[in-house]
């Protein structure tokens, strides 16, 4: 396969992948003042193999070859005691067996805070599914190291590096939790809280992105 042609020169530019059209208009209506770079705001579909499918037409244009890459959007928490509109930065994210390392989670998590005050960051794991969670599943899961789940965001980051290296990082914002199960999204007060949450994310990925870019000592 011949080379990916070049891109003029400038910031690497920022990949902000989401599955839905609530997530994309939440993104898409937020703060994006201080941003370092060129950003795009892709919807992949639902489904793991809807977002490799995205991430990989995306990534292979001449504009976004060497983007950075944030999966983002709701999830299900696992962790007793989460809340629909906590924060999950994840560590690492998992998918049948394989698993990719997060850059950054530090940067996210004290620049979520700093956007976020009075929402609780949670840390760990985030898994991939190619389904909705519901019961029983949760709690293996939850036994297996997880801290949440999502369908697209674990499958989203490895076709991100498939596609060369590049720096990778996870934000999903809890819509439901083992004692606060949600049916449809923005019809409860779980879902608008989720929504609320997203808007306000955009400021961490910029800060997280430029510190990404930062020459390595």
């Amino acid at each position: 396969m011949p080379p990916a042609p070049a891109r003029p020169p400038g910031p690497a530019p920022l990949l902000v992948a989401c599955a839905l059209g609530i997530e994309r208009l939440a993104l898409r209506t937020g703060d994006r003042g201080g941003a370092g770079g060129p950003m795009t705001v892709l919807r992949t579909g639902m489904g793991p193999r809807a977002a490799e499918r995205a991430v990989t037409k995306a990534l292979g244009t001449p504009a976004l070859h060497d983007a950075a890459v944030v999966a983002t959007g709701f999830c299900a928490g696992l962790a007793p005691g989460m809340h629909p509109g906590d924060l999950v930065v994840a560590e690492e994210t998992r998918y049948e067996g394989g698993r990719t390392p997060c850059v950054g989670t530090p940067t996210l998590v004290r620049e979520l805070g700093r956007a976020l005050p009075h929402r609780t960051v949670h840390t760990g794991p985030l898994t991939g599914s190619d389904h909705v969670v519901r019961g029983h599943e949760r709690a293996a899961l939850f036994a297996a190291g997880a801290i949440a789940v999502d369908m697209e965001s674990a499958v989203t980051l490895r076709t991100a590096m498939a596609a060369g290296a590049r720096p990778v990082a996870a934000v999903r914002v809890v819509v439901d939790a083992p004692q606060h199960e949600l049916v449809r999204i923005g019809t409860v007060r779980g879902g608008i809280s989720a929504f609320r949450v997203l808007r306000a994310v955009l400021p961490a990925f910029f800060e997280w992105h430029r510190s990404s870019l930062l020459p390595r000592r």
